[in-house]
């Protein structure tokens, strides 16, 4: 999390004082390359873990609804923040569409304005944060499927060793068909919602 931190400081730093032509003109280019870099290895971290899906196939169907139903939640909790912030009805819901996955959520969002990329960052960074200190309890006191569901797409890599700590061996699996899917659905889910809310 430092290194992310210090990322956008350093990028921050660098945009306000260095405002050059050569930079300003290539700096949607590079975010496209560095978004499809991170679709990459994604794809490959998914891709690694073969052992995984043969998993899946005996999970009950109820398991299989667990990332449907937490992105359906994530999106209510999203329309009804923004009856408590200066967002609008469109902003909060894509921001809230990013479920925890802030770098893709930053750089999509920031198409549209630089305040609202940055707003979806910390909101997702977060999401994810909060996640990391309440995973422990959530899963002793309500129950492992929402602590699952708490994680959001991250329940599939940075949050994975938290849950896997707090809840029986076999919750594991189940964060990663959660996380792998919402990793999936998120590129299509956060466009979506900039062109339902007509954002762009």
């Amino acid at each position: 999390m430092v290194g992310i931190a210090l990322s956008v400081i350093i990028g921050g730093l660098l945009g306000y004082f260095f405002q050059t032509p050569l930079i300003l003109d290539r700096v949607d280019n590079l975010i496209k390359l560095g978004l499809c870099l991170l679709l990459f290895f994604v794809g490959i971290d998914i891709g690694k873990n073969k052992g995984v899906f043969d998993n899946l196939k005996s999970m009950d169907k109820k398991v299989i609804l667990l990332p449907f139903i937490t992105m359906i939640g994530s999106l209510l909790g999203g329309a009804v923040a923004s009856f408590l912030t200066p967002l609008s009805l469109g902003e909060s819901v894509a921001i809230s569409s990013g479920m925890g996955w802030y770098s893709f959520s930053a750089i999509e969002l920031s198409k549209i304005s630089a305040e609202l990329g940055g707003t979806a960052f910390l909101s997702n960074v977060s999401r994810e944060l909060l996640a990391i200190f309440t995973i422990p309890f959530i899963a002793t006191k309500i129950g492992s499927f929402s602590s699952v569901a708490t994680a959001g797409a991250t329940a599939m890599d940075s949050v994975l060793p938290v849950i896997n700590k707090s809840n029986p061996a076999n919750v594991s699996i189940i964060a990663f068909y959660s996380g792998f899917v919402i990793t999936l659905v998120v590129p299509v889910l956060v466009p979506a919602m900039v062109a339902l809310f007509n954002l762009g």
